[in-house]
């Protein structure tokens, strides 16, 4: 078998995504939980304008997602404690050997490090509930991982993040070589580029040690998306410009210095609990359409649908405001998962 994760710009299947339940995450009065059902809901309704998309939901809250959601997303009950299905869903795979095989990476996932406060335990079983569920070939891993904390072009490069996969509270005895190894075995990924840490607010006591997903990420082969923070008040203003020199001396598989192209982040710096994370490079790509986080910023914002049109030429780009996504901890490239067409197309 010779597994390979497709980029996301090849043809999908459909669109995962769980929806909210009771806990945490949700938020502690009325108006926050509601807030949080209706972010969720309006990405899943954005995506739906483009591809399927299958909504995995804690029995406890089918009645509203029936009612919030409609028609237009199909509906698969299953226990959950958290929704951030890139995170603990399956990561899909095709095999070139074999047309038509689809796969999906089971990894290790423990609530980004077992943290205090993470619920995940039980969805810790929707990766292997989805494969069976979609006639997938269960790839089994013993990495602790999340889709949020890798990014492919589909061509053998993968951008990992050290504070992430080398996180003593996930792979304790991992090291780079045991990492790309297991990349390279589920993935296809001959290439890992490193990067040594993410943005700030990734540090706080509820972010996830770093994802790549929020930082940077391939739209094609040789060609790099970097978020960048242009306020020298803001810690990541150092980050990026760091993060920028590093990446401008990699290259990928095939050995093509990248092009990198900036996506500014947006003017706000800050919120009630610190610096924001508030970052562009966090969109999902889907079949002719590109959904971007928005920020209430319309220049900003209009500036981000620009170049992310660039990036991905010839399709529709449409914001949703992510907001009270990331007030969360993450974005709408987080609350997402797609599952790759069986047989791959531009």
């Amino acid at each position: 078998m010779t597994w390979r994760m497709p980029s996301e710009t090849a043809l999908h299947e459909r669109t995962w995504m769980a929806f909210p339940r009771e806990g945490l995450t949700l938020g502690e009065t009325p108006a926050e939980r509601e807030e949080c059902y209706a972010a969720w809901t309006e990405v899943a309704l954005a995506v739906a304008e483009f591809e399927p998309v299958s909504m995995v939901v804690d029995p406890t809250e089918t009645e509203r997602a029936r009612r919030m959601l409609g028609t237009a997303v199909d509906l698969v009950e299953a226990p959950l404690d958290e929704f951030w299905m890139r995170d603990f869903g399956p990561t899909f795979v095709l095999d070139d050997e074999r047309p038509g095989v689809l796969g999906a990476v089971d990894w290790v996932f423990n609530g980004w490090g077992d943290k205090d406060w993470a619920e995940w335990r039980v969805s810790a079983g929707i990766a292997r509930a989805v494969a069976d569920l979609v006639g997938a070939e269960l790839v089994e891993s013993l990495l602790v991982n999340e889709g949020g904390g890798i990014h492919v072009d589909g061509e053998g490069t993968v951008l990992v993040t050290e504070t992430v996969q080398l996180d003593p509270r996930r792979n304790p005895y991992a090291d780079k070589s045991r990492v790309e190894a297991e990349l390279r075995r589920t993935l296809g990924a001959t290439h890992a580029v490193w990067l040594p840490r993410g943005l700030t607010r990734d540090y706080d006591e509820f972010g996830t040690n770093g994802h790549v997903d929020i930082v940077a990420t391939i739209p094609s082969p040789g060609r790099l998306l970097l978020h960048t923070q242009t306020d020298p008040a803001h810690p990541d203003h150092a980050v990026t410009r760091e993060l920028r020199g590093l990446l401008s001396r990699q290259t990928d598989a095939a050995g093509r210095p990248f092009e990198i192209v900036e996506l500014p982040a947006p003017a706000t710096i800050s919120d009630d609990e610190g610096f924001v994370d508030w970052s562009y490079v966090n969109h999902l790509v889907v079949n002719g359409g590109v959904i971007a986080c928005g920020f209430g910023e319309e220049k900003a914002d209009a500036d981000a649908r620009a170049i992310l049109a660039d990036a991905y030429p010839g399709r529709r780009v449409v914001t949703v405001d992510a907001r009270p996504i990331f007030a969360r901890g993450g974005g709408i490239h987080c609350i997402t998962q797609q599952q790759p067409a069986r047989t791959e197309a531009a």
